[in-house]
């Protein structure tokens, strides 16, 4: 059963998901200290700051309000260093649930945040994605 399972499931999204808590969860990352997301609105963006003590970076998803209640998702940027650990989908996430509570439409030029729609779509986010 599990073998039927694994061959069904395993390049769903939410296997995915799965996978990738498993793995850091085994990694022997501290999943107490998710990185947190923060929202500028004033400078239009969502970061999560990254690194240790003395040796700080910065990954960023910049945004522009269009008017008339809609955004523009613009890009993603995760250093080097910290690409594969799931920190692009945690700043899609934040700017997606912001573009959902404050009832907006997003136009999507970020070719991450419209794969991570599309991985994603049990979420609902597509009900606010402009073509």
């Amino acid at each position: 059963m599990s073998f039927l399972l694994n061959r069904v499931f395993r390049h769903s999204p939410a296997w995915t998901s799965i996978f990738k808590m498993s793995r850091i969860w085994h990694s022997g990352i501290d999943t107490e200290n998710i990185p947190t997301v923060k929202h500028d609105r004033a400078a239009q963006c969502f970061t999560v700051s990254l690194g240790t003590a003395g040796n700080y970076d910065t990954a960023i998803l910049r945004y522009s309000l269009t008017g008339d209640g809609e955004v523009n998702l613009l890009t993603t940027n995760v250093p080097d260093s910290f690409r594969g650990e799931g920190i692009a989908a945690h700043l899609a996430k934040a700017a997606l649930d912001f573009v959902v509570e404050e009832k907006l439409k997003a136009h999507i030029s970020c070719w991450y945040i419209r794969k991570y729609v599309e991985e994603n779509s049990a979420l609902g986010y597509k009900n606010h994605i402009v073509s």
